[in-house]
């Protein structure tokens, strides 16, 4: 618990004017202030995306097999990062087997019947009028716009051609598809920008190119057909049409896709896909919990803030979560179904209290055979907190550390002891170390202890000044901190942009922290408030979006495909 009372009084005198940066003041109600206007983006489709546009176009049945180019974060985040992504050679290469089997499954006799909109007069030869409703169809929604008539029409000559030297009209389907596929038409998200006519001498993202925003955002794939109609009509250009159509996405079902591919971004847990834990340590670790571990992080985000629509901050102190049997084993309780998930509310006296202590984020933020109180600190204060870190400077001689460690010492508070002493360290580690240690009594698998090395582990600690004794204490005063919740408005909206927000969105980032705070912390009114601003939208005077060289490359090898398969 927390054991400083004046926290609240502190906070409240930290609060500014509805003018303010940092903390929004709840019922302060003001216009929404300009945001820094961005060139249109450029962004590659994230593997997630990828695959939920294939199932959202083709359906769940066909499989996504294959490895894809990673993505490095810039500003935190990997949406950001896929603007300035490009796909390698090999990349290419993987990419354009993964678009053969796609194509392959959607025409395959047990698919076809009932994925293609149509049949052919013959199966042994073209037929021009079904292939061009087919691919332009599929075109349509994999482009996220209707195709040219020269696009199609080329689209459907190579069908014809291949269906007619094959005597088989799917397989002419296939090798478009597949074409289609491989086009950075649809590998890219190129953002399009035209003159605004109510405000002259400026720009506007083009209404296809707000649905493309707008449905990554909130979906984390494609535009649908509805999005799509909605966009070419001009409703997105008002602010009617655009909150109707904001509204409807974020009562789909496909909402928790979004919600799950921003916190799986904002939490990094792409980090699991090489979370190894030493086996002789930690035995009951393995793949199948460290799986479980994800999930279990992401069925609790999306329960508390998407099913249940509740307060955002009540994801450091719930004690309401998932359970799978393997991870039953880390919390050492009977699982009702062990093949399966079980929603679970856990004791008051259980130390299982917030996100902090699932192991989806105590396990991954620790080394393979030990806990790690700097590591864990850095990723809330990094993670959650939106603050910068310090690499550890290049001058600090590390062997002191290494020997410190061989002594005699009993736990991980005894062993950090030298940070403080040492001076090129202590800043940044007084920064970290009082929020890691809080989370000590979770070794590295987050199984729960009280003693390491036969002495008792010290929990206590302090959070910029706010006193806690454990980690319910520590989740307590998370959940008061102004950073955490003025860190999800950030990430939030740089995640929707592909854009790390700059100072001139400070005052924008203010008054949707403002909004965020009247609504009590919820993350729909959140996401309402980012998708319906004109800041969301708001683009630069003309300029040109860089162009990533594999754009060229990607376009140039589809051709010479093209060429050498017709």
């Amino acid at each position: 618990m927390i054991r400083n009372a004046s926290f609240a009084r502190r906070a409240g005198a930290a609060l500014l004017a509805c003018g303010a940066v940092a903390i929004g003041l709840a019922g302060c109600a003001r216009s929404e202030p300009p945001g820094a206007a961005q060139p249109p983006t450029m962004r590659r489709l994230t593997e997630q995306q990828y695959r939920n546009t294939i199932r959202d176009v083709f359906g769940p049945g066909i499989v996504v097999v294959g490895r894809f180019d990673p993505i490095s974060r810039e500003g935190g985040l990997l949406a950001v990062g896929a603007s300035q992504a490009a796909i390698t050679p090999s990349g290419f290469e993987r990419l354009g087997k993964i678009a053969e089997s796609i194509a392959t499954q959607v025409v395959s006799a047990d698919n076809r019947d009932y994925l293609l909109p149509c049949q052919p007069a013959s199966a042994t030869a073209a037929d021009e009028s079904c292939a061009r409703q087919i691919l332009g169809g599929a075109g349509r929604l994999l482009y996220r716009r209707t195709l040219t008539d020269a696009e199609l029409g080329r689209f459907v000559a190579l069908s014809d051609k291949v269906a007619g030297t094959l005597g088989d009209f799917h397989e002419g389907i296939a090798f478009a598809l597949n074409a289609m596929l491989q086009s950075p038409e649809f590998l890219f998200v190129a953002e399009a920008s035209e003159p605004d006519p109510a405000n002259a001498g400026k720009l506007r993202l083009t209404g296809l190119s707000k649905a493309s925003r707008l449905s990554f955002f909130l979906w984390n794939s494609s535009p649908d057909e509805a999005l799509l109609e909605a966009a070419e009509r001009g409703e997105l250009h008002t602010a009617e049409g655009l909150a109707k159509q904001v509204k409807r996405l974020l009562e789909s079902p496909r909402l928790e896709d979004g919600v799950r591919a921003l916190f799986s971004d904002m939490l990094s847990l792409e980090n699991f896909d090489t979370l190894q834990k030493d086996a002789q340590i930690y035995p009951k670790f393995g793949l199948e919990v460290a799986d479980d571990a994800r999930e279990q992080l992401l069925r609790t985000v999306v329960d508390h803030l998407v099913v249940k629509n509740e307060d955002y901050r009540n994801l450091f102190t719930t004690r309401r979560t998932f359970v799978s049997g393997p991870l039953g084993m880390i919390y050492r309780i009977k699982v009702e179904d062990p093949n399966g998930w079980t929603e679970v509310e856990l004791p008051k006296d259980s130390p299982y209290q917030g996100i902090l202590t699932l192991p989806g984020f105590a396990a991954l933020h620790s080394h393979a055979g030990r806990s790690s109180p700097t590591v864990r600190g850095r990723a809330v204060r990094e993670l959650l907190m939106c603050q910068r870190v310090p690499d550890p400077p290049a001058s600090v001689d590390f062997s002191q550390f290494n020997h410190a460690t061989q002594q005699k010492v009993s736990t991980a508070r005894e062993r950090l002891t030298i940070h403080n002493t040492e001076k090129t360290c202590s800043s940044c580690h007084a920064l970290v170390d009082p929020i890691g240690l809080a989370l000590e009594q979770f070794d590295g698998a987050s199984q729960f202890r009280t003693i390491e090395n036969d002495a008792r582990i010290d929990v206590a600690g302090d959070l910029d000044g706010v006193k806690f004794d454990d980690a319910a204490g520590l989740g307590e005063a998370l959940s008061k901190s102004p950073a955490v919740t003025n860190c999800i408005v950030n990430r939030a909206f740089a995640y929707g942009r592909g854009r790390a927000a700059g100072k001139g969105d400070n005052d924008l980032l203010g008054w949707l922290h403002e909004r965020f705070a009247s609504d009590g912390y919820r993350l729909r009114g959140l996401l309402e408030s980012i998708a319906t601003s004109n800041a969301f939208y708001a683009v630069a005077p003309a300029q040109a979006a860089p162009v990533p060289a594999s754009r060229t490359a990607a376009a140039e090898a589809t051709a010479s495909q093209k060429e050498a398969r017709s």
